[in-house]
């Protein structure tokens, strides 16, 4: 059982595909969703894998990975580290003033605060009521009135709704000055809408990209390969809670802790574990499918 739960953000910097296979409908290669909310998701296995190769690409040693993260061949052991799948907290959206803006909505707020409980973090803010904006809200037109994508939406300003996004700006983006709009913008832009309206959003509003295979010989489409794929926007706003146990394998290369460990010891393991992933993340990585067209480039923000 996992003891030791920490969260990290991931805002996505390129389009991210995180694919659930081939499809019927009219996308021909949709995303990854929940199956009853819908909303877009990225699976734990698929989120682990990326990492790990990361994690590679550093020339870490080879046994603390395969200790961290499990064998890639055989079943010897578990690995010690574990993720959530990847949650959706704020989906941008084309705004008619200040050009995008960030929504949410109370089922999605209230699911980050309970995964955020169970990493021990239980300074989030009141959760604000839907159709409201923070106090310093930019996207207004008159009247109380915003407009997102084609629809327009009567909301009011609410000092629990500034609180939140400046906890969110405070330890989602990352504290670097080449973010500094990004921060300012997120304080001031986000918009919780009824569950429902959020839904609509993210099921309709997620970029879909339409590929072509050119026969070289011909210059033209090669028959049968034009096909559609769906991806997550940039400025996408995910998180996800890494997870840690002792180590399962007996020998434990450069981790100190000894087999017969007593409930301390494996403490400290544990701890072990969760620095080592701490310490070592890159600050960016690649997450989902066409990684050779610049596709699912992610920064990192680890919590602090």
């Amino acid at each position: 059982m996992y003891k030791i739960a920490r969260p990290f953000f991931m805002l996505v910097e390129t389009p991210l595909h995180a694919g659930s296979g081939t499809e019927l409908g009219i996308i021909d290669l949709p995303i990854q969703r929940e199956r009853h909310t819908g909303f877009p998701k990225i699976e734990s296995s698929g989120l682990k894998g990326s990492i790990r190769k990361a994690f590679e690409e550093l020339n870490l040693n080879n046994s603390d990975i395969s200790l961290i993260f499990g064998p890639e061949e055989g079943n010897a052991h578990a690995g010690a580290l574990g993720f959530t799948d990847a949650r959706l907290l704020l989906f941008p959206v084309k705004s008619m003033k200040k050009i995008f803006a960030w929504i949410t909505c109370p089922k999605v707020l209230e699911r980050f605060v309970l995964d955020l409980k169970l990493a021990k973090i239980n300074d989030f803010p009141e959760i604000p009521p839907e159709n409201s904006v923070s106090q310093e809200n930019q996207l207004i037109i008159k009247d109380e009135k915003i407009v997102l994508e084609e629809y327009t939406f009567t909301i009011r300003k609410n000092e629990a709704c500034s609180k939140m996004a400046k906890w969110i700006s405070k330890h989602v983006i990352p504290n670097e000055n080449e973010y500094n709009y990004l921060r300012d913008k997120l304080e001031k832009d986000i918009v919780v809408l009824p569950d429902d309206d959020f839904r609509d959003f993210v099921t309709l509003s997620t970029e879909i990209i339409t590929r072509t295979k050119i026969n070289n010989e011909t210059g033209t489409v090669n028959s049968g390969a034009l096909f559609t794929e769906e991806y997550l926007p940039t400025e996408s706003i995910l998180y996800s809670l890494s997870l840690a146990t002792p180590i399962f394998n007996k020998n434990k290369g450069s981790f100190s802790i000894k087999k017969g460990k007593d409930q301390k010891e494996m403490a400290k393991e544990e701890e072990n574990v969760m620095n080592y992933f701490n310490d070592n993340i890159p600050k960016v990585i690649q997450i989902g499918g066409n990684a050779t067209t610049g596709k699912g480039i992610v920064r990192i923000t680890k919590w602090m």
